[in-house]
């Protein structure tokens, strides 16, 4: 059975390869293009080679910094990264092109100006970028109408890749870049709307800066909320970086140098700031572009080609961060040495008897964090784990939200197998994956959302659930994952609590802070484990926002700090990205969701409720249409009931309807599931969910709830379990029942290759 489903995943990669790749041997029509592609690919290619090494060499000696960590991070793998690459190939020869033809007629042009169609084709084809973009067959993928593609393709069977992984963010406003293409917004020092952008880290110092004892607790949500936006959002997005740590145009060293240049966007130090020298900057990385993008050229469409950013993750609500985007990953996950439909599970460790991630094969360990952390020079290190989503190690909740969902995945296919013995390995690991991805819609809907934009705002602004619709776009939008659900990094506490048994500090690790929590996942396999983790979320409370200070400086100034240096400003990040990714300033975003935009410092002051923010945030930009989405967002006061203002309140819902309603596999869209098994999902709760694969055995039923006499710690029997009783399958005993495998297997060759049919006869 497993040999038969590889020779499926390989005949779907087959099928889903360009059918015609002739013109990658063919010549281009201008010499000058040739040569400016074979420069470019050199160029590309040795400064990936020469990142690539560094990062390695650095972890070697354990010497690596916030932003190696950072970088590491957010490095493009697998298809994403030759997604990257094709697109930097792309680039830096139009880059070259247009450099080179300057040169020759002295005088602008765009790069299309000399090039002909034929030219732009082969250039296309040859970069990769044309591969980015092909539609795949989605009549021969086995079972499209039951179960989700690992990459999200055909969910839309009309607009095949929308939402798939691998795809740029959406623009739902234009984007505003300094030379109208790709330029970092602000990277000229130029006026924009007759003022200069304020240096980003000089807002933060002045604004957002907030000391660790003046953190107030949250009387209503607890830290659960905030490391759940985080899980989600590793569900919905990942916008890598460039995995080049070296200009393009001119070899230097993003670490090394101050200077600005693709891929390096350094965060200049303002004067008198109260930790940095003012002649040093943080180092910092553009996102990487997708394909044919970001160039002064316009693409065949003849429309301007300004930069857009790939999402590597899918955009739907499938809980991608366990399985996977690309399929490679998710069969890499998988254990194929039993018919169990079961994810791999470290075959070293467990946490009190349960399962734990398996480790990452790289040799090269990024997580070998211990030594520094504990000052034990003999302390064993041990790799970091591997799940769907690469940021799984970036910190110990993450970690054991990552590891909990694992533990459920092998607990229902283990269910499942008991009540349908005759079911294949496949069959068991797509169901439970099934279930899974339900799962993550349910909370989302049903528990989660309402504790960030209060439940009018959800019934509101979301609606009731009226049926799939093809015409909605579910991509994620490049506001929403770059600003909007940013908003939780302000909900973090600046320490993470380990909670005992009755929900009291755990005596021998109690808190731990923040930026010692990091890549350590040692902590869950010698220390802590996940229960206490877990019990920490559920039992303290999160962070209080206000809005003149409200960024701890654990993130503000440790953050991915091992060793006493410059560390990064996860504030300053955040505007920093918004920047690069061209997001339009704050009344724009008004504007689009149908608010007021203010004028002025009074108009102002009344939006924010809130005179010296006001103040301070003229002083900084001169006028609220250059003010950062991010930071203005956040500012805002708290709709009803929720944690956010009423600008994040709006592109949140709207992103979460979006993704509602254009999924054609959501869970409550008719012939998804049964009118049983609905019933049954609909009382799934995240409660169960730890009930069921911890050694806790009390717990409040909502657990984004503070606990309190209205929300108090109930025993998991009391909790209702999913009931698995409607998923049973009568056995089949009809003619054709006993090899499906092999008739899939079958059909889809027959699909993708009909001259093979000689091969099976």
């Amino acid at each position: 059975m497993i040999q038969r489903f590889s020779s499926v995943l390989l005949l779907l990669g087959i099928c889903l390869m360009p059918i015609d790749s002739t013109l990658a041997g063919q010549h281009f029509d201008s010499p000058l293009l040739e040569r400016c592609f074979e420069d470019a690919r050199k160029i590309v290619d040795e400064a990936y080679t020469y990142s690539r090494q560094d990062t390695l060499r650095r972890v070697r000696r354990e010497t690596v910094s916030p932003h190696d960590a950072l970088r590491i991070l957010n490095e493009p793998r697998g298809e994403t990264r030759s997604a990257v690459r094709s697109a930097d190939y792309m680039a830096q020869t139009l880059r070259l092109f247009v450099e080179k033809s300057h040169h020759i007629h002295k005088r602008s042009l765009n790069a299309t100006d000399s090039l002909s169609q034929d030219d732009l084709m082969k250039l296309s084809d040859k970069t990769g970028c044309a591969a980015q973009i092909r539609e795949p067959q989605c009549n021969s993928i086995p079972n499209i109408n039951k179960y989700r593609t690992i990459t999200g393709v055909c969910n839309n069977l009309k607009a095949t890749r929308k939402g798939a992984s691998n795809t740029p963010l959406v623009r739902w406003q234009p984007a505003e870049y300094d030379d109208g293409i790709s330029e970092p917004k602000g990277n000229r020092s130029e006026r924009i709307n007759n003022f200069f952008l304020p240096l980003v880290r000089q807002v933060s110092n002045n604004i957002l800066r907030m000391m660790d004892a003046e953190v107030v607790n949250d009387t209503e949500i607890t830290r659960m909320v905030t490391i759940y936006s985080q899980w989600n959002d590793h569900d919905l997005s990942f916008t890598p970086f460039s995995p080049s740590i070296r200009s393009f145009s001119n070899g230097v060293n993003c670490d090394e140098s101050c200077q600005r240049g693709e891929p390096c966007i350094p965060i200049p130090i303002p004067p008198g700031d109260p930790h940095l020298p003012t002649d040093s900057c943080i180092p910092a990385f553009r996102s990487a572009g997708a394909c044919g993008t970001g160039f002064p050229a316009y693409n065949f469409s003849g429309t301007p080609n300004v930069r857009q950013q790939i999402n590597a993750a899918t955009a739907f609500l499938d809980i991608s961060q366990v399985y996977g985007s690309e399929e490679k990953l998710a069969l890499d996950l998988r254990n194929l040495t039993d018919d169990g439909g079961l994810l791999k599970v470290n075959e070293e460790f467990t946490d009190n008897g349960r399962e734990v991630l398996p480790f990452h094969p790289l040799q090269v360990n990024a997580c070998a964090t211990r030594r520094r952390v504990t000052n034990d020079t003999n302390a064993r290190e041990i790799p970091c784990f591997i799940a769907g989503d690469v940021r799984v190690d970036e910190n110990a909740a993450l970690t054991s939200l990552h590891t909990l969902f694992l533990r459920e995945h092998n607990r229902l296919a283990r269910e499942l197998r008991r009540l349908n013995p005759q079911w294949d390995s496949e069959t068991l690991y797509q169901e439970a994956r099934k279930i899974m991805g339900a799962y993550t819609q349910v909370f989302a809907f049903k528990d989660y959302l309402s504790h960030i934009l209060g439940e009018e705002a959800v019934k509101n602004m979301t609606g009731n659930y009226t049926g799939y619709n093809h015409s909605v776009d579910p991509s994620i939008s490049n506001v929403f994952a770059t600003a909007a659900y940013r908003f939780a990094h302000l909900a973090i506490q600046p320490t993470f609590s380990h909670l005992g048994a009755n929900y009291l500090q755990d005596p021998q690790f109690g808190n731990i802070p923040v930026f010692e929590a990091f890549f350590t996942p040692w902590r869950i396999l010698f220390e802590i484990g996940i229960d206490s983790v877990l019990r920490g979320l559920i039992g303290r409370p999160a962070e209080l926002k206000f809005q003149n200070h409200t960024m701890v400086d654990a993130l503000r100034e440790r953050l991915f700090q091992f060793v006493q240096q410059i560390a990064l400003d996860l504030g300053s990040l955040n505007m920093q990205r918004g920047r690069d990714h061209g997001l339009p300033g704050y009344n724009t975003w008004r504007k689009f969701c149908g608010l007021s935009q203010p004028r002025n410092q009074a108009e102002l002051a009344r939006v924010l409720n809130n005179e010296d923010l006001a103040r301070s945030l003229f002083q900084h930009y001169g006028t609220p249409d250059n003010i950062d989405v991010w930071l203005a967002g956040v500012a805002e006061p708290f709709v009803t009931g929720g944690r956010v203002g009423s600008l994040f309140a709006c592109l949140i819902a709207r992103q979460f309807k979006n993704i509602r309603d254009g999924d054609r596999l959501w869970y409550e869209n008719s012939n998804v599931f049964s009118t049983r098994q609905r019933a049954a999902l609909s009382r799934a709760s995240l409660a169960r969910i730890i009930c069921d694969n911890t050694g806790i055995t009390s717990m409040p039923r909502d657990v984004f709830s503070v606990i309190s006499s209205n929300n108090s710690v109930t025993p998991c029997s009391a909790i209702p379990r999913l009931d698995l009783a409607a998923w049973k399958q009568r056995p089949c005993t009809g003619a054709g029942c006993s090899a499906p495998a092999l008739k899939f297997l079958f059909l889809f060759i027959l699909s993708c290759f009909p001259t093979l049919l000689e091969i099976f006869l």
